[in-house]
Order: structure tokens, then C-alpha cells, then sequence
């Protein structure tokens, strides 16, 4: 299947499906002498993986890596690194009921239409399960970015008609994300989405939201102006994720009802330095970062797939009523900020690289 691949300098190449042995990543491009071990990928997995509270999915997967090259004595080589993650709780039963029917929402029919035939156990290749090899792969970008002083912090900003009221983007830590189980660093928003994601969960039912991903100290100029923008590349990563409809920077929608005087962002100097006094360009301008935080909006789609029966047709065309019996998340959302985060960090440790061969040295801090 074409299209396993993402990135130019750091390159990564994934393989798997929801209910086969497991999971890979081939990265091509890491720097050599990074100190790099599986316990430095095991926090974002963690915050991955399923059956991690009572509002997620119930599939039971360790999603403990192996990393089986690229890394000599602790250190990576400079070489391929592979990264494998075994599937240890697949319930291929639960779907063999619905193999010739099509799941609404899902990519069934369209995986029919294009193949001729498909891995019906939990939509296969489609499956969200494959983002655990991404998810490994934006372990290690992380801790290159971390060198240069670049951090990544993604929450949920919007659960259902539930906003976080979040003043300040930037200065969200990962401490606050990690405080409840919603990933949202607005306590009391939290508790609301909680209850609320609790209350369609028991309607046999899912509900949609927003995750917002920020990236602080991003170095003016990292980007190219024409095809390979920052925010071109970063919508493909986040579209590239699965339940994604929506992405949006800075101010987003909101610059539809705005005027030039409004929305500009007027430069000014600060301490030598060129800085804008605000951001609503979202960290990039021209399709190259301005040094200002970027400030990513993502709308993730209620979960497809639900235990309650809905009408549907087999693959003759023939009417029939559907029920996924499958373990299912009744909102993404959670789940979706360490794969928003590390699709980000993919796209910005491949332009820091690129910068890096293309001018001989980093860009200035």
C-alpha cells in the first residue's frame, strides 16, 4: 500500500493492523549519539494506550516498545531505528458478525471499493491502533526538539458544546494536561466533560471535541514558502490521523468576520529581537514559523463505531442492521493529544533537519 511514508530528512515508514501481530516504525534520519532507550518512549505510549481510565476504550494493550536497531550501548547509530509494538489483547470475534456488513462512519465501503476485499477486524490498516507506531516515532523527534528548547503540549480544548476557557496556550504545562483523565487542563471544564463523555457512554452513544497542540520556543524561519509551508505539512500530519475533520491555526475560522486592522499582528522589537505583539497568525506566516508559539486547533469527529444496532448494508447491497460489539472510545479526544503531539513534533524535528542541511547550522534561538 503506497502512502506508509511521512517526512523528508526525518522519514518514517509504518506497518501493521488493529488485529495482526503488531506494530513497526522505521525511522530514517535520526542524528547519531542521541541517548535514546524504550523507557524514553514509554510516557507518550502510556498516555496512548487503551484501557487507561473508565472513559476510554477497555482494550488491554502493555504497548511496550522494542526497539530492535538504529541504538548501540545507548545511543542511536545514525542508522534505520525500528521500533516494534506487539498486539496483545486483539478480539478478532468480536467482528464476525459484521465482516460483509459496512460499519456507518468507517472506511469499510471505501476500502472495498478501492482493494476489492479488506481486514474487517477493527477496520485493519485504518484502524486508530496504528498510530502507536507514530506515536513512538514522536517519542524520539521530542527529545531532538527537546535539545533545541522546543516543547509540544497538547490538551483537550472542547468536549461536545463544553469549552475550556484557556487564556493562555503557551503556558499550559503538561503537568495541568495530565491532571484528569480528559486531558483537559481547565479543572472545572474537565469535570463537565467527564460527566458528560460518562453520560453518552452509557446512551450507547459518542461525542466529539477539539484538541489544541502548542509548540513554544519554535525558532523564526523553520518552513519553506510555497508547497512544503509549516501549516501545510502539519494539516497533512493532523488529516492524516484518523476521525479528523477540521484544523485550524491561530485565529483560525475567526478571521472570516475580521478586518486587515484587526487581525494583523504588528511587529515590534523586544529585548533585539523581532516579535509581533500578538499572535493570531498562529506561529507562522508566509508558511514559515515567526517565532511566536504555534497554536494548532484539531476537530476530532465522535467515534464511529457504537454498540447501539443503526441501519446499514452488506457488501451485495442488501439492507441489514449493524452493532460493533468491538472495545470502543466514547470520545477520541483523550486518546488523540499524545498522536496530535507527536504528528506535530514529526513535522517540525523534519524542517529542523531540513534547515540543518540546507544552511549548515541550526537556525538562531
Amino acid at each position: 500500500m503506497p502512502g506508509n511514508s511521512f517526512g523528508q530528512v526525518f522519514r518514517i515508514t509504518t506497518a501493521g493492523e488493529s488485529h495482526g501481530p503488531g506494530n513497526v516504525v522505521i525511522i530514517d534520519g535520526v542524528p547519531p549519539g542521541l541517548s535514546l532507550s524504550e523507557e524514553d518512549l514509554l510516557p507518550d505510549l502510556q498516555r496512548r494506550r487503551p484501557g487507561q481510565s473508565k472513559i476510554t476504550t477497555q482494550r488491554d494493550e502493555p504497548d511496550y516498545p522494542e526497539i530492535l536497531s538504529g541504538v548501540f550501548e545507548g545511543r542511536t547509530t545514525g542508522t534505520a531505528l525500528a521500533i516494534l509494538i506487539r498486539n496483545k489483547d486483539q478480539r478478532s470475534r468480536d467482528y464476525a458478525d459484521i465482516k460483509d456488513k459496512y460499519r456507518p462512519g468507517h472506511a469499510d465501503y471505501t476500502f472495498d471499493a478501492k482493494f476489492g476485499f479488506r481486514d474487517y477486524r477493527g477496520g485493519g490498516r485504518s484502524s486508530a491502533r496504528e498510530t502507536v507506531a507514530r506515536v513512538a516515532a514522536g517519542a524520539v523527534a521530542k527529545k531532538i526538539l527537546a535539545e533545541r528548547g522546543i516543547a509540544i503540549v497538547g490538551y483537550v480544548k472542547q468536549v461536545g458544546s463544553i469549552v475550556a476557557d484557556i487564556p493562555d496556550p503557551a503556558s499550559v504545562s503538561l503537568e495541568q494536561v495530565e491532571a484528569n483523565i480528559v486531558r483537559c487542563p481547565d479543572s472545572a471544564a474537565a469535570d463537565q466533560m467527564i460527566k458528560l463523555i460518562d453520560e453518552v457512554r452509557k446512551d450507547q452513544d459518542s461525542i466529539g471535541g477539539v484538541s489544541e497542540l502548542v509548540a513554544t520556543s519554535v525558532p523564526a524561519g523553520l518552513g519553506e514558502p510555497v508547497f512544503d509551508k509549516i501549516k501545510a505539512d502539519l494539516a497533512k500530519a493532523m488529516f492524516s490521523l484518523p476521525a479528523v475533520l477540521g484544523v485550524e491555526y491561530g485565529a483560525g475560522f475567526g478571521v472570516a468576520t475580521a478586518r486587515g486592522s484587526e487581525n494583523n499582528d504588528l511587529f515590534a522589537a523586544s529585548g533585539g529581537e523581532i516579535t509581533t505583539e500578538s499572535n493570531r497568525h498562529g506561529g507562522m506566516l508566509g508558511g514559515i514559523t515567526s517565532g511566536q508559539p504555534i497554536v494548532c486547533r484539531v476537530a476530532i469527529k465522535p467515534t464511529s463505531s457504537l454498540s447501539r444496532s443503526q441501519p446499514t448494508v452488506t457488501s451485495s447491497g442488501e439492507p441489514a442492521e449493524i452493532v460493533t460489539k468491538g472495545r470502543h472510545d466514547p470520545c477520541l479526544l483523550p486518546r488523540f493529544v499524545p498522536m496530535g503531539e507527536a504528528m506535530m513534533a514529526l513535522v517540525l524535528v523534519d524542517h529542523l533537519l531540513r534547515w540543518r542541511a540546507q544552511c549548515g547550522t541550526d537556525p538562531a534561538r
